[in-house]
């Protein structure tokens, strides 16, 4: 496979933010990201059901968590992550060797375009990653080129907003009383595959059939309301931007406020909901 990095024009803006400061943000705290996504684990690689033979590739694998844990469990195969984030990878390849995976390997790669080699892997696997293509249709197409026939593609993206408590909160308070577009389905962004009969369709048109199934985990943003704040401000502090001192006051105070009233035992804690899908090559 080529090391040459092609990037598609149409993700140059994804490129620029997970291969700078939005990558770079995500690598320094590796270990937040993967807490929050936790509860999905079990049903995801349930999903994915990969045996000790097994190729596998890691779409967007980010730190790398879900291509170590493929690896382990393709222990006679391989497991491939790529991502368009330098710093993500250096995390997921220091990881990887030091929890002794060699056949974990990583590649810095833009997966709508990337020359992977056909037919080469039995499952494709990607954990809140696909929803970042400008073109899925494109994306999936390419994804299916390098699967072999019948091969697994299993995926976990977020159901809409309305059903995930923690981004509502957390936006609402930055707004800071200003109105909030609607996310794009038609955009990258976290909710573009948030609508399953968007989603039957793009995957049809890449030759793919299966199913899609609504999941709910509690999400984990820190140990107590402090650390939770300096992670959340730390993604979306973005959002304080012109705003002036006594709004801006008062957002970080609603911020606070909500991050507070989530304290458990175990965290700060927040329910999300995915959907799974787990589609299967034509």
């Amino acid at each position: 496979m080529t090391n040459t990095l092609q990037i598609d024009p149409s993700n140059a803006e994804q490129a620029r933010a997970w291969d700078g400061e939005e990558g770079t943000y995500w690598a320094e705290h590796a270990d937040q990201f993967d807490l929050a996504l936790r509860g999905y684990r079990a049903r995801f690689f349930a999903a994915a059901d990969i045996s000790p033979t097994d190729q596998v590739l890691d779409i967007d694998c980010g730190t790398g968590e879900t291509t170590r844990e493929a690896a382990r469990r393709a222990s006679r195969g391989r497991a491939l992550g790529v991502d368009l984030s330098a710093a993500m990878l250096r995390v997921a390849r220091q990881r990887a060797a030091t929890q002794g995976l060699p056949n974990a390997d990583f590649a810095q790669a833009d997966a709508q375009v990337h020359p992977f080699p056909t037919a080469a892997f039995d499952v494709a696997v990607s954990r809140t990653g696909t929803m970042f293509f400008a073109d899925p249709v494109a994306a999936f197409r390419n994804i299916s080129r390098t699967l072999r026939p019948g091969g697994r593609f299993v995926q976990l993206v977020w159901q809409p907003p309305a059903r995930n408590e923690w981004f509502l909160a957390f936006t609402q308070a930055l707004a800071a009383g200003r109105p909030l577009p609607a996310p794009s389905h038609d955009a990258p962004g976290p909710f573009s595959l948030a609508e399953p009969e968007r989603v039957r369709a793009l995957l049809a048109a890449a030759g793919f059939t299966g199913t899609i199934e609504a999941l709910e985990a509690p999400m984990h943003f820190g140990a107590d309301p402090d650390q939770a704040y300096r992670f959340v401000t730390g993604l979306l502090g973005w959002m304080l931007d012109g705003l002036d001192g006594a709004r801006r006051e008062r957002a970080l105070a609603e911020l606070k406020a909500t991050l507070k009233a989530h304290q458990e035992p175990q965290g700060v804690v927040y329910p999300s909901a995915t959907w799974l899908i787990t589609a299967t090559l034509r």
